[in-house]
């Protein structure tokens, strides 16, 4: 894919093209590789939760046959 990105800090641009020269790289291949390290970080995974961790809510007063009403509602008790 084609793009352009503004607002590249130019000595940070300077140094990468200079180490892509040097590792016989082109400037895309030095940018999807930075931009894949930097999506693999641990620290930007999102945190996957338990159903352990969830407190329970009481239901509101007047729903204590809440699951009896449902069942009459889908399977007509």
């Amino acid at each position: 894919m084609d793009t352009t990105i503004r607002n590249i800090d130019e000595r940070a641009y300077r140094e990468l093209k200079a180490r892509a020269a040097l590792a016989g790289k082109t400037m895309g291949e030095m940018v999807n590789e930075a931009v894949r390290a930097y999506l693999a970080r641990p620290e930007l995974l999102p945190k996957r939760g338990s159903l352990e961790d969830l407190e329970p809510e009481p239901y509101p007063e007047g729903n204590e046959r809440l699951s009896e009403e449902i069942d009459a509602v889908v399977y007509g008790a």
